[in-house]
């Protein structure tokens, strides 16, 4: 039988070079080398202002009064350069600096967007701050962390309607703010469309040129999974080495301006870095995408795909699962995310097998042939690019090789082997936190990630990693067995494909290994209960509770040992909450506070106490 055809796409880095080190430690880097690279990423906003002026920049559909969306507002490269400049001047009046930068609380629009080419252009920092920490939370203390750690000159916010009640509450009286839209009672507020109208001088090409290599850019807060969150340092080497990396691991985005439909948030290094600087760097164009991946928001986004072909798609793999799943039955979604598009490109957690078939079944149904789906692995403090696969036949935890100029140093950490990261890509370390900085680089001055990896072929290493969990997050149980949590993870969600959001393990110091499941919305149609039926009573109906019997059986009869064996499981209704730091706006789990803050559940699940607990049963 014929093995189904790929859509051609180029691997840039195919091959590696290994060296050993002291006894557990080995180094991997790409056999090419890193090409040069700007001095400064708006020496490419500058140049593709000057070639090709009229070329969509970026898009975003206006919003109307009735709370939808309507017609595509564009604006081309020049206009762009322009209105950069001009609030470059604004900011240089301001004298704003890296001790007083600009903060950004609201999600990205093309106010946001020029913004911060704004800052780019003065040399002024920009903070893209969560815009949970201020619609979703209630206490605002996250937002107050990052205010008071970065302390800014200029804080701003889309409309005063939503944000508001965080600007108040957390900005102090004598920083200023900006509104794209309405005022805040009590208190003086700028229009952005001020700073956009100031008009450009001499000054600010003299602070454009001032700028180089070491400039900071923005500080991109980390998601906090085990502590408040850290001001990462971007620097301008950082973004643009990191750049002219993708260019060389990915070469499909140098073929072509790349067309993006994109949701990812910009306050996350794969959507501000990784995405907005990919169609800054080539020349391409970015449709803002206001949909996301959750019951009540990804109509906006099959709408949008329905309408705009990218040339390259990057989500995460609950957005590639409501498209494989729209796309089995919705032919003008198929015909157009379909007709031009060369990769697929998933990140931030495991995308199911199931998933992964669905998808090429439509592609091969509607093209005759699959599209790559890509991957690899980086962080807020590797720019975030740092790993991409080699080939088209990628599995679930593949990684890939490092990017060319960065090497990888993994080092055995007694069973699990840690990747290390250096290169020109890496953060310098954490704004106003020298001890944190001092303890995430090792001797060498490599940066430790925290990720676990393997081969994923012992006997060829040029075929690169593949993920092999956090090791933070894997723990003894009480015969002082490891239990690996990233891939017994993988397995349980995709064993209960697509009724499981995420799972927390437990069993720390004890003798089974225990999974706390976060079901999502769809166990209400397996229930098939109403939407007024508390999700506490959709979880404990029969139909519910025969799927996940059936999960946990499956999942016992395919473990190889106590490790790996899910001994009991329950269902939590409750879903894990921003403020409490259980998940962060992107969708990742913090696996530490779920079971800080569930502490009772925890106990209650191994002591066998909780209302209804599944453990395996066998035939």
């Amino acid at each position: 039988m014929t093995a189904p055809q790929f859509r051609p796409l180029t691997f840039g880095v195919t091959r590696v070079n290994l060296r050993d080190g002291a006894t557990g430690v080995h180094y991997l880097r790409a056999e090419q080398s890193l090409q040069d690279y700007p001095a400064r990423i708006t020496d490419r906003l500058q140049h593709w202002a000057q070639v090709a002026p009229q070329r969509t920049f970026m898009a975003r559909r206006e919003r109307l009064a009735s709370g939808g969306t309507g017609d595509w507002r564009h604006i081309t490269y020049a206009q762009a350069w322009r209105t950069a400049r001009n609030i470059a001047q604004a900011l240089i009046n301001r004298k704003l600096s890296v001790e007083r930068p600009v903060a950004i609380l609201s999600e990205n629009d093309l106010e946001h967007a020029l913004l911060a080419l704004g800052c780019l252009v003065a040399g002024v920092p920009f903070v893209p701050a969560s815009p949970a920490y201020s619609l979703v939370s209630q206490d605002f203390e996250k937002l107050r962390h990052v205010l008071r750690t970065v302390t800014p000159g200029l804080v701003f916010a889309a409309d005063s309607a939503r944000y508001g009640k965080a600007l108040t509450a957390a900005v102090q009286d004598d920083v200023e703010v900006i509104l794209t839209e309405g005022s805040l009672p009590g208190r003086t507020s700028t229009a952005f469309a001020d700073l956009a109208d100031t008009p450009a001088t001499a000054q600010v090409d003299q602070a454009m040129q001032a700028t180089g290599p070491d400039t900071i850019t923005k500080f991109l807060f980390t998601s906090g999974s085990t502590k408040l969150p850290k001001a990462v340092i971007n620097t301008q080497r950082m973004w643009c080495a990191n750049q002219q990396q993708m260019a060389q691991s990915m070469p499909v985005l140098t073929q072509d301006p790349p067309v993006l439909v994109d949701w990812l948030p910009w306050n996350h290094t794969f959507g501000g870095n990784h995405n907005f600087g990919m169609v800054l760097y080539h020349g391409g164009t970015m449709y803002i995408d206001d949909g996301k991946p959750t019951p009540l928001l990804v109509a906006e986004t099959l709408r949008n795909l329905r309408e705009i072909a990218p040339t390259v798609y990057f989500n995460v793999p609950t957005g590639f699962e409501a498209i494989a799943n729209a796309m089995k039955t919705d032919d003008a979604l198929r015909s157009k995310l379909l007709s031009r598009v060369k990769m697929f490109f998933y990140a931030g957690a495991a995308l199911a097998q199931p998933v992964w078939d669905s998808l090429y079944e439509s592609e091969e149904r509607e093209i005759g042939e699959r599209i790559v789906m890509t991957t690899g692995l980086g962080m807020t403090e590797s720019g975030p690019f740092a790993i991409f696969v080699t080939n088209p036949n990628v599995k679930a935890g593949d990684l890939g090789v490092p990017t060319p100029g960065m090497e990888l140093k993994l080092v055995d950490m007694g069973g699990k082997t840690e990747v290390r990261y250096k290169g020109p890509n890496i953060t310098p370390g954490y704004w106003r936190a020298p001890e944190e900085t001092a303890a995430h680089f090792d001797e060498e001055g490599f940066f430790c990630s925290g990720d676990a990896v393997k081969w994923i072929d012992e006997t060829d290493v040029h075929q690169g990693l593949k993920f092999d969990g956090r090791i933070a997050e894997d723990f003894k149980l009480a015969t002082g067995t490891f239990v690996s949590v990233g891939p017994l993870r993988a397995k349980i969600v995709a064993a209960g494909a697509p009724y499981i959001q995420d799972v927390v393990l437990t069993g720390i110091n004890l003798k089974e290994v225990g999974a706390m499941v976060f079901p999502t919305q769809a166990v209400r149609s397996l229930s098939g209960l109403d939407a007024s039926v508390p999700m506490a009573d959709v979880l404990s109906s029969p139909a519910v509770l025969a799927h996940f019997q059936k999960v946990i059986n499956a999942l016992s009869q395919a473990s190889t040992g106590s490790a790996s064996r899910v001994a009991r499981m329950c269902l939590l209704s409750e879903p894990p909450t921003i403020d409490r730091g259980e998940i962060t706006d992107k969708g990742s789990i913090n696996q530490r506070a779920v079971l800080a803050h569930r502490a009772e559940t925890v106990e209650a699940l191994h002591a066998d106490t909780l209302h209804t607990i599944l453990k395996p049963q066998t035939n």
